[in-house]
């Protein structure tokens, strides 16, 4: 089955942004699609901003946001109000703010087991009976050798959870999208790695944004602080070339696959080249996972803002 055949049997579609940040912006690319098809979508995302936004080091708990709709100890609905310790805007906030309607909120601290448990939840609540992880960039895929890979605990940790919802009951899909726009994985490995899940039967097709899903991408980048997503955006817009992204300090190569929403079973993924999401997968919570990626000599986004905070 392909992922338009998925959507199209929908209900209502809940995608998430599984790399903290700004990657609800590109989880609005797969419902944008998804809407395209007839089916109504939701967005939202991790409590993990970065550290211009949210200096302290790792996701926020649910416990610590104002102004959230709570749903679960894993899980809440943010409007544009929803704040962090300190006064901060989620990038999900910031979404809502967007489109007038509240986002998924996502704490990762549970590890699979509270993420898939939070997310079942938030799907109740909205009337989901599919779910879309989405990434961008396409670490989410990644060996753990790649000389780029910068922040893969976030993805692992959500992907691995994806077991957990489809025997829950509700469907799911795994989304790459702005393949090497965050400046970890290049174009080239990530072409790799989804050649490689493609092998093991898990390519379930490739998604071009619609002018109107270019759009609503647009109207929401001034919003939603994303350089990743931006680049996916220019790349769609047919940008090609080298773009400097963090400051300078990593280098974006704009492909015609920057610009795509590559569709995959987080499933096969597990089994083949998301190694490091199958390494967590039984992990007990957040801190659990980092360990044993760091006993695999993976440096993770948790242990690069400690050492930041410190």
């Amino acid at each position: 089955m392909t992922a338009d055949e998925l959507l199209t049997g929908a209900t209502r579609a809940l995608c998430l942004g599984i790399g903290g940040g700004g990657d609800v912006v590109g989880a609005l690319a797969a419902a944008a699609h998804a809407e395209s098809l007839g089916t109504p979508a939701e967005v939202g995302g991790l409590t993990w901003e970065r550290r211009p936004i949210d200096p302290l080091p790792g996701p926020r708990r649910i416990d610590e946001l104002e102004h959230a709709e709570i749903l679960h100890p894993h899980a809440a609905l943010a409007g544009a109000e929803t704040t962090g310790p300190g006064g901060f805007h989620f990038a999900e906030s910031r979404m809502a703010g967007v489109l007038g309607r509240p986002t998924v909120l996502i704490d990762p601290n549970g590890g699979p087991g509270g993420i898939a448990a939070g997310i079942a939840a938030a799907a109740e609540r909205l009337g989901c009976d599919l779910v879309v992880l989405l990434d961008v960039g396409g670490d989410v895929l990644a060996h753990g050798d790649e000389p780029g890979l910068a922040s893969p605990l976030a993805d692992a940790v959500v992907l691995a959870a994806a077991p957990a919802l489809a025997s829950g009951g509700l469907g799911v899909t795994g989304a790459v999208f702005g393949a090497g726009c965050d400046g970890e994985l290049t174009p080239a490995e990530v072409a790799e790695r989804v050649a490689e899940v493609r092998a093991a039967g898990g390519d379930l097709g490739v998604s071009d944004p619609s002018p109107e899903a270019l759009r609503q991408l647009e109207a929401a980048l001034p919003h939603v602080p994303t350089e990743a997503s931006a680049m996916a955006v220019r790349c769609a817009r047919g940008g090609r070339g080298r773009a400097e992204i963090r400051g300078g300090r990593r280098t974006v190569e704009l492909t015609a696959d920057g610009g795509r929403v590559q569709w995959f079973d987080p499933e096969v993924a597990l089994r083949s080249a998301a190694r490091l999401a199958a390494a967590v997968r039984g992990t007990r919570d957040l801190e659990d996972a980092d360990a044993i990626l760091s006993a695999r000599g993976v440096r993770t986004e948790l242990a690069y803002e400690r050492d930041a905070a410190s």
